[in-house]
């Protein structure tokens, strides 16, 4: 366990394992690699990596301030079941840029007690959250 690195420094992260991996998620499937490459340029991210290879990912959009919103949260199918998911997000929620933010949001289908244990809930007011969703947009977009 002690090999596995955590780093913000993203010319450590591969770029072809994260676009490989979003794009067969559930929540970015069939994303185009230059969307990925903007999101990244454009976020906060983290890794964990091991041995030069990226095993975890995560990306946080930011204004650094007063809101965050966690995305992309994801670790490689061989390296689950041993707490990396944890680790990362302690990591992650770490981040000098990311204290006394006012909103962290985040989305999720089916990891509600992992972020449980840092804090994350459930909306206090769901109805003053709006949002335009689009689930088909890289569908069209490749047509």
């Amino acid at each position: 366990m002690s090999d596995y690195e955590f780093t913000t420094d993203t010319r450590r992260m591969d770029f072809a394992a994260i676009h490989g991996y979003l794009a067969r998620s559930y929540w970015a499937t069939g994303v185009p690699a230059d969307v990925v490459r903007r999101a990244i340029e454009n976020s906060l991210c983290f890794a964990v990596v091991l041995d030069r290879e990226l095993v975890g990912f995560a990306r946080v959009v930011t204004d650094k301030a007063t809101f965050a919103y966690l995305a992309d949260v994801f670790i490689l199918e061989a390296h689950r079941g041993k707490g990396l998911s944890k680790r990362l997000m302690a990591f992650v929620l770490e981040h000098p840029d990311l204290q006394g933010l006012r909103r962290f949001l985040l989305a999720t289908r089916d990891a509600h007690e992992l972020y449980r244990r840092f804090g994350f809930k459930e909306l206090a007011v769901p109805s003053r959250i709006m949002e335009i969703n689009d689930p088909d947009v890289y569908r069209r977009a490749s047509a």
